[in-house]
This record gives structure tokens, sequence and C-alpha cells, in this order.
């Protein structure tokens, strides 16, 4: 059995290596824009092609890749081209979602509870992903806030933090649950109570 860990760790780095860093912090003139977008959109349909020459799960795991590099480089686009605070966000989602797909079809090469442990964690780590870019959004608009407005804005940013914490939380259990079921009769109700304990309510 591949080990889901492992799995999810080098597609994070495969993720890394292959979308590169976020986008440029200069803007991008409408032109350059345009046509940069075009170019994007062509080297999706070329590598969407290329997978024509593999079949089964290998084509399925071919595919999305070609389609995560083309949400994540629109989405970088979008940020060079006016970069505010929701388009550097933008880029990360679309980092963390393009992860995920990619993940999905690499747990398609495994069956049963490996398989069900791998999406979940593929999962869990989107949710982390996404929590992660609440919590910077709110802190990047309190920093721009006025000092009347902080003690507000300082407020919800605790709130969207604990949010975000029970989010993964709840991710991490579902992980572990499904961990669990591997598992038969004590050994199972045991491993149950563990997870509780670790990611349940707090």
């Amino acid at each position: 059995m591949k080990n889901s860990h492992s799995l999810l760790s080098g597609v994070a780095v495969a993720m890394c290596l292959l979308f590169g860093s976020s986008a440029m912090a200069q803007t991008m003139s409408d032109s350059d824009f345009s046509a940069s977008k075009t170019r994007v959109k062509a080297d999706y349909k070329a590598g969407k092609k290329a997978c024509d020459s593999q079949s089964g799960n290998a084509k399925d795991i071919c595919q999305a890749e070609a389609k995560g590099k083309e949400v994540v480089a629109l989405a970088e686009l979008d940020n060079s081209h006016k970069p505010t605070i929701k388009t550097q966000l933008k880029v990360s989602v679309a980092k963390a979602e393009a992860a995920y797909d990619l993940a999905k079809q690499k747990c398609d090469d495994q069956s049963g509870n490996p398989k069900d442990v791998c999406v979940k964690e593929a999962k869990a780590a989107l949710t982390a992903a996404k929590a992660d870019a609440d919590v910077q959004q709110k802190t990047s608009e309190a920093a721009e806030k006025t000092t009347d407005a902080k003690a507000k804005t300082n407020s919800e940013v605790k709130e969207v933090r604990a949010d975000a914490a029970a989010d993964k939380r709840a991710a991490d259990l579902k992980v572990a649950e499904e961990k669990c079921d591997a598992l038969a009769s004590t050994a199972k109700n045991n491993c149950l109570k563990e997870a509780q304990a670790a990611f349940g309510k707090r």
C-alpha cells in the first residue's frame, strides 16, 4: 500500500515546482495581459492534447495536471495585471485546488480504505489551505485599516482564526476516522475514541 502522507507531500512539492511562486508584484499592461492569457490557454490545449497518448488513470492525472497549470497561471496573471489582496489570495486558493484535484486522481491508483484515506487527506489539505487564506485575507485587511477600525477587524481576525482551526480539526478528524475504518471491533472503537480526543470539538 502506498503511504498517502508521502503521496500528498509529493503532490505539494510538485505543485510548488510546477506552479512556482506567487505572482509578480509589478503590474502588467493590458496588452501583455491579453497576450499572456492567450498563451496560457494555448499551453493548456497543447498539454491536454499531449495526454491523449496515455490511457486510464495516467491520462486523468495528466489532464488534471494540465488543467491545474492553466487555472494557477490565469490566477497569477490576474494578480500580475491588477494586484490586490483578493487576487493574491486567489492564487493561493487556485494552487490548493489544483493540488487537490491532482491528488484525487493519484488516489485512484489505490482502492478500498487506502483510497478513501488518500481522498480525505487531500480534502484536509485543501481545507487547511483555504482556511489559511481566509486568515491571511482578514489579517491583511486589518493592516490596511485606520486605528479606529482596527480593533473591530482584529476581533474578526480572531474569529476567522478560530473558525479556521475548527475547520482543520474537522477535516483531520475525518481523515482519522477513515483510517479507523480499516480496523475491526475493539481496535476500531479505540481508534475512533482516540480520533475524537485528538481532533474533536474544543
